[in-house]
């Protein structure tokens, strides 16, 4: 089942084109990795799908809707939800607040806030479970200013989960996180839902190749390639791209 279609899109700022005639299509389950070197147009490419930016010319489809003129908010209630790559994270709110915060909007209760949060049992209770999901459950009363940055992308992962995605674009889960946290991070990418459709933009290629069952390759806003792990890694013309002709990936 094709849950995402993105059909010929283009984006120029003044004479540079950023993005320049991108088509995919993710499938539910599917993992599919957005790479390429810096300045090749991915995070652009994101916000255009996700609605932060508005295409030039192209189409976003979303479950055969076609979403190209929907601002972002629109999109997320219609399962596109994404997480950015600058934490925006409440940092003196106890995490499992902002999980439940992030269920209440997606149910519309959210205007109902004057009511004691003890009165929705059932609300903190998905937020827990959420949370248990993605072995969070450690720092539920914590607040993002007292977690480590490994801790902190995680719950960015659990607000969008909250949101009940079909399709999930994660703009670089692994920026900033120490070595230390990345395995933790990576574990918890594994453990996502399996029929989640889920875009990554990493540099990260160790993350890369172990996650995606896809890879789509990125430069000077065009796509280079776009195939299994395997078919990259052997891509001579995306070896020489990142690392010279050398290079392996």
């Amino acid at each position: 089942m094709t849950l995402l279609k993105v059909e010929h899109l283009k984006k120029s700022f003044g004479g540079l084109k950023v993005t320049d005639d991108v088509s995919f299509s993710l499938s539910a389950g599917e993992r599919l990795a957005i790479i390429g070197p810096n300045g090749a147009g991915k995070t652009t490419l994101v916000n255009q799908v996700g609605g932060v930016l508005h295409a030039d010319q192209g189409r976003v489809l979303l479950n055969d809707t076609d979403v190209t003129s929907w601002p972002s908010y629109k999109r997320v209630a219609h399962g596109l939800v994404r997480t950015f790559q600058i934490s925006k994270l409440a940092p003196d709110m106890p995490v499992i607040d902002q999980v439940a915060l992030a269920i209440h909007q997606r149910d519309g209760s959210i205007g109902q806030m004057w009511r004691s949060k003890n009165s929705y049992p059932h609300i903190i209770d998905e937020a827990a479970n959420i949370l248990a999901e993605l072995q969070l459950t450690r720092v539920a009363h914590n607040t993002p200013s007292e977690m480590a940055y490994g801790d902190q992308r995680l719950v960015e992962v659990a607000l969008a989960l909250a949101l009940r995605p079909k399709v999930l674009l994660l703009d670089e889960p692994m920026a900033g996180v120490p070595k230390s946290e990345a395995q933790l991070v990576l574990d918890a990418l594994e453990r996502l839902p399996a029929d989640l459709g889920v875009v990554i933009i990493e540099h990260d290629m160790d993350l890369v190749f172990r996650f995606a069952s896809r890879i789509l390759v990125l430069a000077n806003g065009a796509v280079l390639a776009d195939g299994t792990p395997d078919e990259i890694r052997r891509n001579d013309v995306v070896r020489a791209v990142y690392l010279g002709k050398e290079g392996q990936i």
